[in-house]
């Protein structure tokens, strides 16, 4: 690699997109990493990218151009980076609506990965979430998608496409049908307790279902998250194929391939 001030350019271009990517993608977007490890990690997986790229090739017309190119790679990483973490907001969602079920929405907290008020079974899905994250090496999967993001999309490349509607409607469908499909048993099981409790208070209007169910919700939510964590591997499995997906198609979009839906 040479490093000279005729190609400081191309360099820059580079580590636009790199630094972008590691700022949006998950684990590394978290606030809990300080920023500056975020610079020293997106500067040296730059240079490592500058001896694989030829960076030297790119042309530019004028000042305005150039920032053209710098504005296409700073919206490439962050697209990249978006389509591995879009995945995470679904534990979100499903997190939040086992929590309107069984009466924890009420307690809202701080998340200090996200700086944003979550519910306690959102917190609880998405540090679980993280850990298998990096027990199964998934971060590393990150750092495969920048580097082969430049070989279908070479610097100064990318295209927006309409395609990318197409991915966001895709994301939002899966987004409700796999959130659903995670807190299913919860619902159809709180479901039939809200119906016995209905008959209960016909049959013996003296007691006081209000108190009961609060409690009882609460004692059959416990349970049920606590039989629902042998099936969080299958779900963490899932949805990292799902991650996977949705990042390629956000590359090929921006790559110019025809993207064909599964």
């Amino acid at each position: 690699m040479d490093v000279t001030l005729r190609n400081l350019d191309g360099m820059l271009l580079v580590l636009v997109r790199v630094s972008a990517i590691i700022m949006v993608a998950p684990f590394f977007n978290q606030t809990t990493i300080p920023r500056r490890t975020k610079f020293f990690l997106s500067f040296f997986l730059s240079l490592i990218v500058m001896n694989l790229v030829d960076y030297t090739a790119v042309s530019y017309n004028g000042m305005l151009g150039y920032s053209i190119l710098i504005v296409k790679e700073g919206i490439t990483g962050i697209l990249i980076g978006l389509g591995s973490s879009l995945c995470l907001y679904i534990l979100s969602f499903s997190g939040h609506m086992v929590d309107m079920e069984i009466g924890f929405a009420m307690a809202m907290e701080m998340d200090p990965t996200t700086n944003i008020q979550t519910t306690i079974t959102s917190t609880f899905f998405m540090a679980i979430f993280m850990l298998m994250f990096l027990a199964l090496d998934m971060h590393y999967f990150v750092i495969d998608a920048l580097f082969d993001s430049y070989q279908l999309i070479p610097i100064g490349g990318a295209k927006i496409s309409p395609s990318l509607y197409q991915i966001f409607v895709k994301f939002i469908t899966d987004y409700f049908i796999i959130g659903f499909r995670i807190i299913l048993p919860i619902f159809s099981c709180i479901l039939i307790l809200n119906v016995v409790l209905g008959i209960l208070a016909k049959v013996a209007p003296q007691m006081n279902m209000f108190v009961i169910g609060m409690q009882a919700k609460v004692f059959a939510g416990l349970f049920l998250l606590f039989v629902l964590m042998s099936l969080f591997p299958g779900i963490v499995d899932f949805l990292f194929e799902e991650m996977q997906l949705i990042t390629k198609y956000f590359t090929q979009s921006m790559a110019g391939v025809l993207l064909m839906f599964s």
